[in-house]
């Protein structure tokens, strides 16, 4: 095999080692005794909709809402696709993530939600907290990004200033099982880094988040500097050990780290030695 042909072939190998139309279907559970609800939000949000639609039995409730970025939307029947902004939210995304919070309320102890989250989850589901305005959530995001901080440090900020992250999810959930399938763009892959971790159980306080913000000389707008030094311990987000958890499964399905193991598979069958350096 010439070079270019092999190196197209690895390169797709690590890509179907991510494709939600492959990846996802095995993990699916079976339906629950009462009724499905699918919601999440990324940039494979829609791909991952798509691929529960396709799997899913027919006679089995199944309904929903994912938000993902725009141009990155897919045609589905029974669960809704939105498309919102990316990396800085906006009304759509805000609209969406409120209406996943209100759906996510109104299930049972028998029905399941289906959490789909992805890279990029934290924007496209980003509504922001009560006395924060959409305006300054973007404000304090751009900061950050043009600061130099890190995913960890803006997930820690973002986790504490919108409803959905940092396990709010879950919590919203009203009883019923929890299942979050995972698509990974952070090293690590650790559920509470990805998208802000809207199932995953939050370890951060908003003192963390207010320390990174003045770590990076971030201006605080009035809305974000109450928020974070008036919060009350009760109204922040769940942590480990909270009961929401006791029916929630953070599902990692795919990663970088996978996709750079595929790529080996793939020169190694053409006996070729590959090492992963890094992820």
């Amino acid at each position: 095999m010439n070079p270019r042909e092999l190196l197209l072939e690895s390169f797709r190998a690590a890509v179907a080692a991510a494709d939600p139309a492959h990846i996802l279907p095995p993990h699916l559970p079976e339906p629950p005794r009462g009724r499905t609800l699918v919601v999440g939000g990324g940039k494979a949000a829609a791909s991952m909709a798509a691929a529960v639609e396709a799997h899913w039995p027919a006679d089995a409730p199944l309904s929903g809402l994912v938000v993902t970025r725009y141009l990155h939307g897919l045609p589905t029947r029974r669960i809704e696709v939105v498309e919102a902004s990316h990396p800085l939210p906006d009304g759509r995304g805000e609209e969406a993530a409120l209406r996943m919070l209100q759906m996510a309320g109104q299930l049972g102890p028998d029905d399941l939600l289906l959490a789909l989250i992805s890279g990029g989850g934290s924007s496209l589901l980003a509504a922001p907290v009560e006395g924060v305005s959409l305006k300054e959530l973007r404000q304090v995001t751009k900061a950050l990004l043009g600061a130099g901080a890190t995913i960890h440090d803006i997930n820690t900020v973002r986790k504490h200033l919108t409803r959905l992250s940092g396990g709010r999810l879950a919590q919203a959930a009203n009883g019923a099982r929890t299942l979050a399938l995972i698509i990974s763009d952070v090293v690590g892959d650790d559920p509470t880094h990805i998208a802000s971790g809207p199932c995953a159980p939050d370890p951060t306080t908003s003192a963390d988040a207010l320390d990174r913000l003045q770590r990076f000389g971030i201006e605080l707008p009035t809305g974000v500097r109450i928020q974070l030094e008036q919060a009350a311990p009760e109204h922040d987000t769940p942590k480990p050990g909270h009961s929401c958890f006791a029916l929630t499964e953070n599902r990692v399905i795919a990663s970088a780290q996978a996709s750079l193991k595929a790529a080996c598979a793939c020169f190694e069958r053409h006996g070729i030695h590959a090492v992963v350096l890094s992820d």
